[in-house]
């Protein structure tokens, strides 16, 4: 059996990342599965993890007053979900709900905070991967809009 190290240095997020940094973001994680229909967060709590997620799907949801719940997205197998726990006010923003039995790497957010603190470089290569997964979100919602709200010529 793979340690945690091993699985998460597998994944592309972590591509770049030393074999001493991986073991120090592996001590801040743990295998978890989620049944379906159960929240990994909700929106408006403590956002204190983010996920790695190794197998199903999960439904990214706002609440609309009135409407109820509103899908906005979908998280797969290989994504990494949620940057929530690296920013101040470290608050969700919207839910994340398994669509099927999800199987995760579950990241302690305080504990990587604390390790970040500690270790600048671990903080500063961690940032830049996050900062790679904004992007392509922003990207993808651009695309969203322009789907929805873009004029033809």
């Amino acid at each position: 059996m793979k340690q945690l190290d091993e699985v998460i240095g597998e994944h592309r997020f972590f591509a770049g990342f030393a074999p001493a940094q991986l073991a120090l973001i592996a001590g801040c994680g743990q295998i978890a599965r989620v049944k379906p229909g159960e929240f990994l967060f909700k929106s408006g709590t403590a956002a204190e993890y983010f996920f790695l997620i190794r197998r199903g799907s999960v439904a990214l949801e706002m609440e609309v007053p009135g409407r109820g719940p509103f899908r906005f997205g979908t998280a797969s197998a290989g994504e990494v979900l949620g940057w929530s726990w690296l920013f101040p006010p470290h608050q969700w923003q919207f839910d994340g709900r398994a669509l099927d039995e999800v199987g995760v790497v579950k990241f302690d957010g305080v504990c990587l905070r604390g390790k970040c603190d500690a270790d600048p470089v671990l903080g500063y290569a961690l940032m830049k991967a996050f900062a790679a997964v904004l992007v392509d979100r922003f990207i993808d919602t651009r695309l969203q809009l322009l789907d929805v709200y873009g004029q033809r010529a």
